[in-house]
């Protein structure tokens, strides 16, 4: 018997444990600039997500009590268990932020942000550009883990900063010596940003080398694929990003799945609508009209798609003025 065919895949997980926290089902919403608010957080949480996450929110902003952030990272009981992500360059404005989060938020865990690309963050030393200075990186680590107790900390990571310097393989050890209780890899480096194949091979070989908790990322585009990384990497979660845009039966669908119960079939037009206009009330109730409209306008995009006229409703719908408007315009596409 050859390799390949001696090689089983790895079983399927019930539920994921990081420290004293348990979360079922085992499939998370992952943290998203500008997507996971409290709207989109509770709407995916009812939909079935085991673990949702804030937008990640800087360090920098917490320490200062600037009112945005710490907006950003408000939540309510019903969105529990819920993660707060931060991300920043420097140890102890790390460890004051984390202190400061939990004392007043008191979330179920702190992230800690070694993955985002995005030029503005890692042009500070922050995000994704912690993996290239590992001795940076253990520093902002111990400081934060220290900062707390009670709470779990856990990061989310690349698997390296580019194709010549991946560092999983040291990464992970040094991360679980600190005191870190899972990982989340997203196994592309920095420089891909999204092009490219999330190398799922790697978050297999991760979980070779650590006893924490491996939550898997990357490259999930429907629910069946949960069940791929699951057998193909042995990790103990899978998180969740751009397929739950416009799509939070997408946890819904996962759920019922790994429980081994009939397919959930896709949400009618009709059913995309009305979570459409609840989307929308949720985020003026939240914050406010002008603020939530404007912010729900990038929703439609992912909302409104895939039936005849669509391209014209999204575009009413994103110059649409007001609330109201916005519900006589996703009224009259039920009429379709």
């Amino acid at each position: 018997m050859n390799e390949k065919q001696n090689r089983r895949p790895f079983p399927t997980p019930t539920k994921l444990t990081i420290g004293t926290l348990t979360v079922t089902p085992p499939v998370l919403l992952a943290p998203m600039a500008g997507v996971t608010d409290y709207p989109f957080r509770l709407l995916c949480k009812e939909m079935g997500a085991g673990l949702v996450y804030s937008e990640f929110v800087s360090a920098h902003g917490i320490i200062r009590e600037n009112r945005k952030t710490l907006e950003m990272i408000r939540f309510t009981p019903e969105e529990r268990p819920i993660g707060i992500q931060i991300f920043g360059d420097k140890p102890r404005v790390m460890a004051q932020a984390a202190q400061q989060i939990a004392e007043q938020f008191e979330p179920d865990l702190i992230d800690i942000n070694y993955g985002c690309p995005v030029p503005k963050v890692t042009r500070h030393g922050a995000g994704s550009a912690a993996l290239r200075d590992l001795g940076l990186m253990e520093d902002i680590t111990r400081a934060v883990v220290d900062a707390v107790s009670g709470v779990s900390v856990t990061v989310k990571m690349r698997s390296g900063w580019d194709a010549n310097s991946i560092v999983i393989p040291q990464v992970g050890p040094l991360l679980e010596f600190c005191g870190i209780q899972a990982i989340t890899l997203h196994p592309r480096t920095a420089r891909q940003g999204f092009q490219g194949k999330a190398q799922w091979p790697l978050i297999k070989e991760l979980k070779a080398a650590v006893s924490i908790a491996v939550i898997g990322n990357g490259d999930i585009r429907q629910p069946a694929d949960i069940l791929h990384m699951f057998q193909e990497t042995g990790c103990d979660a899978v998180m969740i990003g751009r397929a739950a845009l416009g799509n939070p039966w997408f946890f819904q669908q996962a759920q019922a799945l790994l429980k081994g119960f009939p397919p959930i079939p896709a949400p009618s037009l009709n059913d995309r609508i009305d979570v459409c206009k609840r989307h929308l009330d949720l985020m003026c109730q939240w914050h406010g009209e002008r603020i939530g409209t404007n912010l729900m306008r990038k929703h439609f995009g992912w909302y409104i798609k895939g039936f005849p006229g669509a391209a014209t409703y999204r575009q009413e719908l994103v110059l649409a003025p007001h609330a109201n408007d916005m519900h006589t315009l996703l009224d009259r596409i039920k009429t379709i």
